[in-house]
């Protein structure tokens, strides 16, 4: 067995941002798996995606044609194994989402191989594939092996590993299972979309964001006001959003949402619970405000300062009237 087997989420007729990144671990471990880096579409209409994911040192895509464009569990599931069995990959990289989380363990199981969810780190020491996960909802992380496993199936955080930027030509194969007989278990309707609260925290370089040292439902649009004048996106800490000072779109963390193209990142008032750190821990830089100088947030922060946020606040409006 050799090689890796990338699965690909799709939607509204693009590729998922968490799929490029999952290349990107791919190809960061073709060298130490050895054999092929293969990227698998399923959809009714795969070669639609071929051209979005031709990236330098893809092998092949597999394109398999199925009955309809959206995600099934069932579908993916049976068509994810039966292209394992015919590849026999030695890794099985998909994204740690929703789509992955409803066929990535049963997978597993059925190739009687390893498994591990929510990992932001692999490696390859002494022949053996090791990922790097959080445990604990974050209080700890661990790294495991899987001594005498076949295949090992692991689903990759998003916003960890980073998205490859070279297109090449990929040579394009289609799969040759039968899969006249794979059916869904579900028919799907409809997307509903939540409502758009005019912010993506997900795609802002600079947010700032408030947490429980505001007080007072009555001080946010004071910093709604700030972070706009210095050309942030307004975000927050879940305490926020859980008293409904800010809608949920606005919150950053494990519940909410990761501060994936973040470049600056101000956190006022926030001590920062692990559940918060998961979301912005990895900017690069990183300004924390607390009065409380023990606060776990100043454990990350590339600047920290021990003062009043509402101080702060006014020397900034004064700087920027």
């Amino acid at each position: 067995m050799s090689g890796i087997l990338v699965v690909t989420e799709h939607r509204h007729g693009e590729v998922s941002a968490i799929t490029n990144e999952v290349i990107g671990a791919g190809l960061s471990m073709k060298k130490k798996v050895g054999g092929p880096l293969m990227v698998l579409v399923i959809s009714d209409c795969p070669n639609t995606y071929a051209n979005s994911l031709s990236y330098e040192g893809v092998d092949e895509i597999i394109l398999a044609r199925v009955g309809s464009d959206y995600f099934d569990s069932k579908i993916y599931g049976e068509v994810v194994l039966g292209e394992a069995q015919a590849h026999q990959p030695e890794l099985i990289l998909l994204g740690h989402t929703v789509n992955g989380m409803a066929f990535g363990p049963a997978l597993a199981t059925q190739l009687g191989g390893g498994f591990a969810s929510d990992v932001f780190e692999i490696d390859c020491l002494e022949g053996e594939i090791v990922a790097t996960r959080a445990i604990y909802e974050g209080k700890a992380f661990v790294e495991v092996s899987f001594p005498g496993a076949c295949v090992t199936v692991m689903m990759l955080r998003a916003a960890t590993f980073p998205a490859p930027e070279e297109m090449a030509q990929v040579s394009l194969s289609q799969s040759s299972l039968d899969l006249s007989e794979i059916s869904a278990d579900t028919n799907h309707i409809k997307y509903i979309e939540p409502p758009s609260a005019g912010i993506d925290i997900a795609k802002s370089e600079f947010i700032m964001s408030i947490g429980r040292g505001i007080q007072d439902e009555e001080h946010v649009s004071r910093f709604a006001v700030l972070a706009d004048r210095m050309g942030a996106t307004l975000g927050c800490s879940r305490p926020i959003a859980d008293a409904a000072w800010l809608p949920k779109a606005h919150q950053v963390g494990l519940t909410g949402k990761v501060a994936a193209s973040c470049n600056l990142y101000i956190a006022l008032g926030i001590s920062g619970a692990v559940q918060h750190l998961h979301g912005m821990k990895h900017v690069d830089t990183i300004i924390a405000v607390n009065t409380d100088a023990n606060a776990p947030i100043f454990n990350v922060a590339t600047y920290g300062v021990n003062m009043d946020i509402f101080e702060l606040a006014e020397a900034l409006e004064r700087q920027f009237n």
